[in-house]
Order: structure tokens, then C-alpha cells, then sequence
């Protein structure tokens, strides 16, 4: 029987690293984790036990340090093109080299209404994220961030939905809208100032969401993604992924008592799960 080695990659992933930068009178910092993946000649170490294409996924975690003592780390995807470029000078047997990348946001605690100059706090499980992928053909980046927590009390609604014989659910014209965003988008080639632009999509879907008439959690994804490509001309494309977060009204009426709109029991699970990519026509 013949056997024959199909796609194949290897690498390191949760390499975790804090880099600080110190400045007179005020530090920085960035806490990443990385993961690198290599494609490329690898068949003769799976067939033959042959290892003299296989650069050590040691060697890649050592790599990621020093180069973060090179480099400021100013931006995830600067940093990601970076590694991208460096392993690919150095390992001819490589074709293909893909980099995520996940940074925890920290924030500058406040200290008599200014921020601290290197005390900082965690607000939450938000993420900045990036994912690239590099040939000496070229780079593809993708940004985007996860586990943003977002509510609205108002201005949701979800009316004339399909039924069938075990529907349940009740029409609600004011409802409890919440989700965790994820999203990621594809950059097209050339010049991106990628922190910037990170932080106005961030913002532009925080808006939409909390200004949008929405009438399905479809609804409000679709404006968060059509907002975002339609200010951003360097964005080709975006995904997002939204769990409905539901918000049950406690009955109250057991105790003599009413309940307008003002007692929730969240729930986790199950929940609805939305997803869609956009892009430019």
C-alpha cells in the first residue's frame, strides 16, 4: 500500500512573553502570546527520521524573546512581521509561515485623575489578536480581537421569527441585547498604521452597537460590519462571531411583586451563536 504525507505544519504555540519599555518617568508595556507554525520540506523527518530541516521549536520560542528585546512591540502585526521575516532569511526549507498573536490589554491605573506612569490594571479578558501568514511572496494580515463584553438595555427587539410546532419563545419589542464580540479583518496590501486603525474599529463597532435599531442580533452584526467597512479603505474584509448573551425577566408575581423590565437572570448556556464575513464588492 502506498502512504503518502499530506498538508502538514509544526511549530510553538503559548509562547508568552511581558515586554516593558522604560522611558524616563513613564513605562510601557505588552503582554503577548504567540504561536508560530511552519510549512514547508519537512517529509523526510516524518518518512525517514531524517531531522536536518527541522529547526527546533525551541530555537522559535528563543527567537520571539529576542526579537522582543529588539524591537518595541508597538503593534502586534509589526511585531508578527518581524518574526515572519526573520525565520524566513534563515530557513530555506520554509514556504510558508503562519504567526497568531493575542495581547492582553492592560490600562494605566489612575492616580489623582491621571493615569499611573507603570502601575496598570486588567479591565476585563479583552483581546487584541493577528494573524499572519508569510511566503516570500508575500504577507497576508488579519487583525481583530476577542472577548469584548458589550449590553444594551434597549433598542433590541426580536418579532416575527419563523415558528413551528416547538417554538416557544415570545415576541419581545424592548429586549436585553448582549454578546462578546470576536471579529477579525483582512487588511489589504500596502501601509497600515495598524494601531490606529485597530482602535477606530474597535470604536466604530462599540458605536454602532450601542446606536443601532436592532431587530435580530443579525441585524446589528451586519451595520457593526458594514460601519467598519465602509470607514476603513484599508479593510477588505471582516468576520464577526457573536453569541446572544440572553437576559431572562424573573417572574416576581409569586411574591406579590411586578418586575417592568428591571430583575435578569443571565444564562451562558445555551446561547444563539451568530456569524457572518462581510466584504467589499
Amino acid at each position: 500500500m502506498s502512504i503518502k504525507l499530506g498538508a502538514n505544519n509544526y511549530g510553538k504555540s503559548g509562547i508568552r512573553l511581558l515586554r516593558v519599555v522604560r522611558q524616563q518617568g513613564r513605562h510601557d508595556i505588552k503582554e503577548l502570546t504567540i504561536r508560530v507554525a511552519f510549512e514547508g520540506d519537512f517529509e523526510s523527518a516524518h518518512t525517514k527520521g531524517d531531522n536536518q530541516t527541522i529547526l527546533p521549536t525551541d530555537t522559535m520560542k528563543n527567537t520571539v524573546y529576542v526579537l522582543a528585546r529588539q524591537y518595541p512591540v508597538e503593534a502586534v502585526e509589526e511585531f508578527a512581521l518581524h518574526l515572519i521575516e526573520h525565520f524566513l532569511t534563515y530557513n530555506s526549507q520554509v514556504s510558508r509561515i503562519r504567526i497568531e498573536a493575542s495581547e492582553n490589554l492592560w490600562q494605566r491605573v489612575p492616580l489623582g485623575g491621571k493615569p499611573h506612569a507603570s502601575a496598570f490594571a486588567r479591565s476585563g479578558d479583552e483581546k487584541r489578536t493577528a494573524v499572519l501568514i508569510g511566503t516570500r511572496e508575500g504577507t497576508t494580515i488579519r487583525a481583530g480581537l476577542d472577548d469584548l463584553i458589550v449590553l444594551k438595555t434597549t433598542r433590541s427587539a426580536f418579532e416575527g421569527f419563523l415558528r413551528d410546532p416547538y417554538t416557544t419563545l415570545q415576541e419581545d419589542r424592548d429586549r436585553i441585547l448582549s454578546t462578546i464580540i470576536h471579529a477579525d479583518w483582512l487588511y489589504e496590501s500596502g501601509e497600515v498604521e495598524f494601531s490606529p486603525v485597530w482602535h477606530g474599529v474597535r470604536q466604530t463597532m462599540l458605536e454602532t452597537f450601542a446606536e443601532h435599531d436592532s431587530h435580530s442580533l443579525q441585524h446589528t452584526l451586519y451595520a457593526m460590519g458594514e460601519a467598519v467597512l465602509n470607514n476603513f479603505d484599508r479593510i477588505s474584509e471582516i468576520y464577526l462571531s457573536l453569541p446572544n448573551k440572553h437576559f431572562t425577566l424573573v417572574n416576581l408575581a409569586p411574591f406579590g411583586m411586578d418586575n417592568p423590565g428591571e430583575v435578569f437572570l443571565p444564562t451562558d448556556e445555551p446561547h444563539g451563536l451568530i456569524e457572518a464575513t462581510l466584504s467589499k464588492g
